[in-house]
Parts: C-alpha cells; structure tokens; sequence
C-alpha cells in the first residue's frame, strides 16, 4: 500500500497526495465527497462554458455549495480543471496502453487490437472534449502544467507502441530501418489529430466508422508491416 493512502471499495489504493485539500489536509469520506461534486460540476460545465469565463461563485453554485467550500479544495479554477485532466490523462492511457501491450498483433486478432485502439481514441475525445479543448488551448499558450498533461497523455501511448513495433523489427516482420519510436510517434499523433476534428471530417460526410477503420488499417500496416487483413463477412 502507497504510504499515507487507503483503499477503496473495489480495492485500488488512493494516495492521499492527489486528494489533499487546499490547506494540506486530508478530506475524510465526506470531505472526498464534495471534493468530487466540485470536480463533476466543473466538468459539467465546461461543456456550455468557455473555459476562461468559469467562475469559482458559479462552479459553488452549481455543486449546492459555497465558494468558501470550494477553496477549502482548490486554490482557484485552474487547479479544479487541472485534477480532471490529470485524471482523464491517467485513465486514457490505462486503457489505450493495455490495448497495445496485451492485444494481439497477428492477422485478424491484431487487426482486432488496433480497431480497438481506434475506437478507444476516439471514444477518449467524445468523452473528454471539454477537457481536450483546455488542454490544446493552455498548452499552445505554453501553460507547462496543462502541457505536461498532455505529453504524458500521449506519451506513455508512444512508448508502448514503439515497443511493440521494435518487436516487430526484430522478429523480421517490420522494416528495420524505421526509427520505431518516431514510427509511434507518427502513429499516435494521426490518431489524436483524426479524434479531435472527427465532427469536422462528420460534416463533410466523412463517418466516424469509416474513420476508425482507415485509422485501425494504418495503425495495423505500419506497426505490423503486414497487409491489413480482409474483413470477414
């Protein structure tokens, strides 16, 4: 167990360091309770709000409770923002990471994974969209908190990837003089862009399905260096 943390209902260990309040304490249950009311409402309405017009007074309002309430958690809005994307960050690469280390890579079934990976990106974005618009925006201005978020969104992707594609060189199967880390890089970086303008590419009668599928053929292609499977019928 991670010194000063506590376990969950399902078990997973919190550490006290990513729930300390703004004071230095930790919350109790119920302190954690509105702690995450606060979270939820900021990400509610980051949704219908602009993210330099979200007020402290309203984000309180929102969560049924005072602004005095709310400092007691979060020094201002930034840091509020700042804990949903680090959680958002965290949890988008456990489950886009997991896909790549534990999928298969051959044939169908590594056609399968990167469909997977696919539509997991995609799905990350549509979820997260609020959040993802804040992180482009801050990190462009070159806010280093919001942008190291980021980094580590795509990063630990990268790495895992090209992991799996230096394999992939050493078995034979992939083309050796490929740097496999710049490869991933390409890789990841295709994806992310596709997700976040899928409503652009929608509008000009682009659908996401056929976007994921193009996605999982060259994701499949260039980690691989096979041909991408024909699709059962």
């Amino acid at each position: 167990m991670v010194d000063g943390g506590e376990p969950t209902e399902s078990g997973d260990v919190i550490d006290d360091d990513d729930l300390r309040a703004a004071d230095g304490r930790v919350p109790g249950r119920r302190g954690r309770a509105t702690r995450q009311k606060l979270l939820d409402c900021t990400r509610e309405m980051l949704a219908s709000e602009s993210y330099r017009a979200l007020r402290v007074v309203d984000i309180a309002r929102q969560a049924g409770t005072s602004p005095a309430t709310f400092y007691q958690y979060f020094p201002d809005v930034n840091s509020a923002v700042l804990a949903l994307a680090e959680e958002m960050a965290e949890q988008g690469n456990e489950m886009v990471v997991d896909l790549v280390k534990t999928g298969s890579w051959k044939g169908q079934a590594g056609f399968g994974t990167a469909m997977a990976i696919a539509k997991g990106y995609v799905t990350l974005w549509d979820e997260n969209w609020p959040l993802m618009r804040v992180l482009d925006l801050t990190a462009a201005e070159g806010d280093q908190r919001f942008r190291s978020i980021r980094v580590h969104l795509l990063n630990q992707f990268t790495v895992a990837l090209s992991e799996v594609i230096a394999a992939e060189q050493k078995a034979g199967r992939q083309v050796d003089s490929l740097d496999a880390m710049a490869t991933a890089g390409v890789l990841v970086s295709m994806l992310a862009h596709v997700a976040a303008h899928r409503y652009g590419f929608e509008f000009y009668g682009i659908r996401t399905a056929d976007l994921e599928r193009s996605m999982a053929h060259i994701l499949y292609t260039t980690v691989t260096g096979q041909k991408a499977p024909k699709p059962k019928v």
